[in-house]
């Protein structure tokens, strides 16, 4: 088990984007989140208060979270300094980069040295099947987007917790390092061998009363050149009776992609159901989930309005304004 509280690493983050593992924890589970620590240049800041390692250690936290998450998923020399100055504090590491800590024969010295944990969520700690397509007791809905990092997890975080609050059965289960960090349990999807990823799925959500949804975490774009592998594998894998669509309405491209432009809503939706009859032929469309954090109020409002108006679909930012309307779909499925 990792041990709690965290003081969350941001390094030198180069946008508030980049942050989004430490900015998951702290919006999810804010009674983990100590402080923050932030490098020279650092772009992110989660509004916590930046501590050093010893002011973190005198607050109480217990392990340092590296809570960016680049492309590549790769430890600088620059964070490493800082990684093994934390072990000689005290404090114990953990990580969902795809580069591993303990791959790091520096910090495992170091670690063993200093008597500290090294801890990789992004390790499957399961042989998962091969998916076999058969048809599972239960309900299930997967948040798919027209991008990554446009509000997935988030999406699933805020209706479990609506539909908690209300009484109904739910479960959010985590696919990627910060929902793992954030419940504790998941599968790191993405590290999973290609040809168990959607086995892996089908073991996270099994068999369950016929009244219990599973709000699984969205991984990726089908639209994403780097990341659609992992989104096929949670639509074919998770076999959903429910799509929630996500958007990012500010974005310029892709993430990470210049030279792609984000699809429309309703290509998302024709794709993403398309595939989805594939293993469940019942699954619908139940609504919009739409991050506005870089809208105004009166404009997001105005921009929801316009997509309930051209998708005939309920649509919100579940983070902003509630994920009622989502709930109140998938409870009529």
């Amino acid at each position: 088990m990792i041990e709690t509280p965290y003081l969350l690493f941001l390094g030198d983050a180069p946008d508030q984007l980049a942050a989004k593992v430490a900015q998951g924890i702290k919006d999810w589970r804010p009674e983990n989140a100590v402080g923050q620590f932030r490098m020279e240049g650092c772009k992110a800041d989660l509004g916590l208060t930046d501590m050093d390692l010893v002011e973190a250690r005198e607050a109480g936290a217990k392990t340092l979270v590296i809570g960016v998450a680049n492309r590549g998923g790769v430890i600088s020399q620059d964070w490493k300094k800082v990684l093994v100055m934390a072990l000689e504090e005290g404090f114990d590491l953990a990580s969902g980069l795809h580069n591993l800590l303990r791959d790091e024969p520096d910090l495992v010295a170091v670690a063993e040295a200093c008597g500290r944990t090294l801890h990789d969520v992004r390790i499957p700690s399961v042989k998962y099947p091969i998916a076999n397509g058969v048809k599972r007791k239960g309900k299930r809905c997967l948040a798919v987007g027209t991008d990554c990092s446009v509000g997935k997890m988030y999406t699933a975080l805020a209706m479990d917790a609506e539909m908690r609050e209300r009484g109904m059965k739910s479960t959010f289960r985590a696919t990627g390092q910060t929902g793992i960090l954030i419940t504790g349990d998941g599968v790191p999807l993405d590290a999973v061998i290609a040809d168990f990823m959607a086995g892996s799925i089908e073991w996270l959500t099994p068999d369950n009363d016929e009244d219990h949804w599973d709000l699984i975490e969205g991984q990726g774009s089908l639209f994403h050149i780097s990341y659609s592998g992992v989104t096929l594998a949670l639509v074919h894998g998770g076999q959903p009776d429910a799509l929630v669509l996500c958007h990012e309405p500010t974005r310029a491209h892709m993430r990470g992609l210049p030279g792609y432009q984000l699809p429309s809503l309703e290509a998302v939706r024709d794709t993403a159901l398309a595939l989805a009859k594939v293993g469940n032929p019942d699954c619908q469309v139940i609504g919009v989930s739409v991050n506005t954090q870089h809208l105004g109020e009166e404009e997001a409002r105005a921009y929801l309005a316009k997509v309930e108006a051209d998708m005939g679909l309920p649509a919100t930012d579940p983070f902003r304004f509630g994920a009622g309307k989502l709930v109140d779909a998938l409870a009529a499925v």
